[in-house]
């Protein structure tokens, strides 16, 4: 079974990979070890997205009445609601099975593993195995959650991502380790249907990626919505023998054991790089991660990776990207590296979070003299209307020539907000000219031109 690619993983990266690829002519066949559509459509970005709409029309229903609505009895139906994110998941993966089918793309199930001479072996669930070959192999196997020495996952009280998304009733208390993106939308989830909830963060910031600005608006907003946030503090060890956990958290001052049922890990990913194969080949690997060059090549000829496998941000929009870079690099097509410095990214708790570029602090540490100007979604007319006016909108420029450094939003909607400025900056935009162009009123998106317009001292209101 001879192919011109052979995709190993069906995720963001691979399918996206795979039809791309159909599309510029090759014979394409992806394997796939579950379920087409990876991790991100079946357990990560799709569902979770669903589980926070859930969320967000209960919060609705909770205010009604600052809309003028009265609304006398209402309630969560806890199972339904996980049913209807797997039902959101299921329909999108069926949606990839057609992508499939359409661009005649050959699906084989079953666990890959490359071999020297551009060969793969793929063990069915039967335990058979068949031999693949193909002229190029891209790997796009993905991660998984990352298990801490201390904090071993049993998935039962204390789980994973996973298992978060499939509870089989809502617990009470929740400890929720980590608060990256994964972390801060369960806390945020469970928050909002009635679990207590306690967020222990290892750095000084939540979101600690995100500016600084970011994330102090972030933390404000989490312990008004209720939750319990623990910055500088660890989860030194867990004591799951009794009816729920023991979690014993380290701070600055000193050890204290907090109790919850259950536990959720959210300290990051762990790339799906074993046992597919890469020692046998002599694929180069460094700190959990596969080594490649600007076109994902690696020191293998015939032989890519993309996606979380990969350095870079581990983002499924990140992995579509390189995967289709790769291809056209195969295919001759004129292509760029990609600009790792223009990459979105967005955390779908309430409220939102979207940021690209630098941050004021790195930009101040790369020796730029700035101009920052900030737009608080207070003043913003369709925010007040929409009664969603916590946050801002951020913006930094280069003084001296006003070239866009970074964009950092918090507010309701700024993930569907923050391409303008990621189009805008590869464009080369300048302040001056966000602040000509003019923007739709009322709308959220004005925020960033009035945040522009700050930061040259031409805002008209604030």
């Amino acid at each position: 079974m001879k192919y011109d690619i052979i995709v190993l993983g069906s995720g963001p990266g691979g399918y996206v990979t795979a039809i791309r690829a159909s599309q510029l002519g090759f014979k394409v066949a992806i394997v796939e070890k579950e379920s087409l559509g990876g991790i991100c459509l079946n357990w990560g970005c799709i569902p979770t997205k669903a589980l926070l709409k859930s969320a967000q029309v209960f919060d609705y229903l909770k205010h009604a009445s600052d809309y003028g609505l009265t609304i006398n009895e209402f309630d969560k139906d806890f199972g339904a609601v996980i049913a209807r994110s797997r039902g959101v998941a299921e329909g999108m993966s069926k949606g990839v099975q057609f992508l499939m089918k359409k661009n005649k793309i050959e699906v084989i199930f079953g666990t890959g593993k490359v071999k020297p001479g551009k060969k793969m072996d793929v063990t069915d669930k039967d335990g058979n195995v068949t031999e693949l070959s193909a002229d190029n192999i891209i790997i796009a196997t993905g991660a998984r959650s990352r298990e801490l020495p201390n904090l071993p996952q049993d998935g039962k009280k204390v789980i994973g991502y996973r298992q978060a998304m499939v509870l089989p009733e809502q617990p009470k208390s929740m400890i929720v380790v980590g608060s990256g993106a994964i972390g801060v939308e369960f806390a945020h989830f469970y928050n909002s249907m009635g679990t207590q909830v306690t967020i222990v963060e290892f750095m000084p910031n939540v979101v600690p990626v995100e500016d600084e600005d970011i994330s102090k608006q972030f933390e404000r907003s989490l312990k008004k919505s209720g939750i319990t946030v623990m910055t500088n503090a660890s989860v030194e060890k867990v004591d799951t023998s009794g009816n729920g956990v023991k979690a014993t958290v380290k701070t600055a001052k000193g050890e204290e054991i907090i109790e919850a049922d259950i536990v959720l890990s959210a300290v990051g990913i762990k790339s799906n790089i074993e046992n597919i194969g890469l020692e046998e080949v002599g694929i180069a690997t460094d700190r959990d991660k596969i080594l490649v060059n600007s076109y994902y090549q690696t020191n293998i000829p015939g032989y890519y990776a993309i996606g979380d496998v990969v350095p870079g941000q581990a983002l499924a929009h990140v992995a579509s990207a390189e995967g289709i870079l790769c291809v056209e690099k195969l295919a001759g097509l004129h292509v760029e590296p990609l600009d790792y410095g223009n990459i979105p990214g967005c955390t779908y708790a309430t409220p939102e979070i979207a940021s690209v570029g630098l941050t004021e602090k790195a930009a101040k540490e790369k020796g730029y003299e700035i101009k920052v100007g900030k737009f608080p979604f207070s003043a913003s007319g369709k925010a007040k209307a929409s009664g969603n006016s916590d946050g801002f909108v951020k913006v930094i420029f280069d003084a001296k020539y006003g070239e866009w450094l970074g964009c950092h939003m918090i507010g309701a909607g700024v993930t569907d907000m923050i391409a303008e400025a990621v189009v805008a900056r590869r464009l080369e935009t300048t302040g001056h000219e966000i602040i000509k162009s003019v923007h739709p009123h009322p709308t959220m998106s004005e925020a960033i031109m009035e945040a522009a317009a700050a930061a040259y001292d031409e805002v008209i209101h604030i």
